[in-house]
């Protein structure tokens, strides 16, 4: 079982589990795993991150319609509810991916239940060493040399840019002699960086980037090993399981009295934001009679490109099914999220509509030149046309889409210094889980954003107020954060051990997330104006 030293005093999953709004020990039937592994997935749209030519227009799916079942929430005790919201919330133990034909196996189903005995930190014992994951134990010896890499590669932007390919080889060769992608967190920020620099040096006929692709795309990983990873990312930070929560109790309270609940989530992925939701529809009393979700993602390259929603649209049916919850799926397939038909989303009269985007904005297309109008707020008036009942945002806060390269890197490095910083703090350098989503999933975007240009560059991330200025236009309204919320967030925080350094704040009805002072992450809620 995971457990941390110094900053972690106790199981990870265990310091989640206790219940956000109550102090009571309830943790005792979750401390079989670290329940949310899978919910870094939806943090990683840089699943979807090489945007390959794929269908340029949408593929409808066929409706999957579910069971008639148990019936939905009455909030009589709001307080009560949250409190178990939360403990649930925290006590669904999420499944893992690359499951042939999308059918729950056994492994994901001890994950997920609540009576399961799989630990998925053991799973893989005798096939890969030891199991427990290495959590960092102090702050380790100090470096003997200190390097200033953070200079060092931006002198290099800086050549790279005015075209002095002989200076900037020469620092890139400076920073490779001390970077190392299992070093510290300044040499490995320094590795990644130092790769993407090299592959806009070599410009649009080298090979460096795809060779860097090819390099991720070949190493395949077992479902078991993926859930690892994610459960030592979120054993690290606490970003994504606060995210989740704040995003469905705002959908839950939206729905509370609603007999049809329809879910419209962008960039649903793998789904595994809904298993604990459905856990938790479950166990609360209303007269709920359907919940229905539509699913939008970009459709995977190949013969199949609605294989990966298909396959999530099962496996939410089969949650469902096994907890009596009326269900209706449909999927959506789409390359531009902003051009897809209202009809295809198949909103019916007198169903409380929620709409739901998980870290995605970054990737919408933004102005394109010669083009009057912007994808991106195309794609907010989407939105308010749809009349949502509530509308639920979750952005990665980041000032690195700027069309001048010096800029946009400048902004990256201090961006992603801090992500890779929070590693360096929380875990080993020798954890092997770290290694992988450090590689495969910050390498890949930090590749895109300093190589990439064009419509190539896809990891397009903007700050929160410059999203709050776009949706307020859009037409909607922010509901504001409760202060006591984000303070009781902040009082759990030290008593479960998270590290010192985490920040939870409010600013402009914007729930934040952030590391030593940087937000990078923000949650909101919306409804039409």
């Amino acid at each position: 079982m995971l457990r941390g030293g110094g900053q972690f005093g106790q199981p990870a999953n265990e310091i989640l589990v206790r219940s956000m709004f109550s102090d009571a020990e309830s943790a005792m039937q979750f401390k079989r795993g670290l329940e949310e592994a899978s919910k870094f997935l939806p943090n990683t749209d840089q699943w979807i991150f090489n945007l390959e030519p794929e269908m340029e227009r949408v593929v409808p799916v066929k409706q999957e319609k579910g069971w008639s079942g148990v019936s939905r929430t009455r909030k009589n005790h709001r307080e009560r509810e949250e409190e178990d919201y939360l403990e649930e919330a925290r006590s669904s133990k999420q499944f893992a991916v690359n499951e042939e034909d999308g059918k729950l196996t056994e492994m994901f189903d001890k994950v997920l239940l609540l009576d399961g005995e799989y630990d998925p930190l053991i799973i893989e014992d005798g096939e890969n060493g030891s199991s427990k994951a290495q959590v960092k134990k102090g702050r380790g010896k100090k470096k003997s040399r200190a390097v200033d890499f953070r200079t060092l590669l931006t002198l290099c932007a800086q050549s790279v840019s005015a075209g002095d390919k002989i200076t900037a080889d020469d620092l890139l060769r400076q920073i490779r002699k001390q970077c190392s992608p299992v070093g510290d967190a300044s040499q490995r920020l320094a590795h990644f960086f130092a790769n993407a620099l090299e592959a806009r040096l070599e410009g649009s006929t080298g090979t460096t980037i795809q060779s860097y692709y090819d390099s991720i795309s070949s190493k395949k990983r077992t479902a078991a090993q993926i859930l690892k990873s994610y459960s030592v990312f979120l054993s690290a930070s606490p970003f994504m399981t606060l995210i989740y929560f704040f995003s469905n109790k705002m959908i839950f309270d939206a729905a509370e009295g609603a007999s049809v609940l329809h879910i419209i989530d962008f960039g649903i992925l793998y789904g595994f934001q809904w298993p604990m939701f459905i856990q938790h529809l479950s166990k609360i009393k209303t007269g709920l009679r359907k919940l229905r979700i539509t699913g939008i993602e970009i459709p995977q390259h190949g013969l199949r490109p609605t294989e990966r929603i298909q396959d999530t649209g099962r496996r939410l049916t089969e949650y469902c099914k096994r907890f009596g919850i009326p269900f209706e799926y449909n999927a959506i397939a789409s390359k531009n999220w902003e051009t897809i038909r209202m009809e295809e989303f198949k909103i019916r009269p007198n169903e409380v509509l929620a709409v739901n985007a998980a870290l995605r904005f970054k990737n919408l297309r933004d102005v394109i030149p010669g083009e009057e109008d912007c994808p991106r707020d195309a794609f907010l008036k989407l939105i308010r046309d749809m009349n949502p009942n509530v509308f639920l945002s979750s952005t990665i806060n980041g000032s690195f889409n700027a069309p001048f390269f010096t800029t946009r890197f400048k902004e990256a490095l201090f961006h992603y210094s801090a992500l890779f910083d929070l590693f360096g703090a929380t875990l080993s350098k020798e954890n092997p889980e770290r290694i992988h989503f450090e590689g495969e999933f910050y390498g890949r975007e930090v590749m895109n954003v300093i190589a990439c240009e064009g419509v190539d560059r896809v990891e397009r991330p903007e700050t929160y107020k410059q999203w709050q200025v776009r949706m307020i236009r859009a037409g909607f309204k922010q509901k504001p954060v409760e202060a006591e919320l984000v303070q009781l967030f902040r009082e759990k925080m030290k008593k479960w051990g998270y590290h010192k350094d985490f920040v939870l704040d409010e600013d402009s009805n914007w729930f934040l997330q952030g590391w030593k002072g940087r937000i990078l992450f923000s949650s909101s809620c919306w409804v039409p104006s």
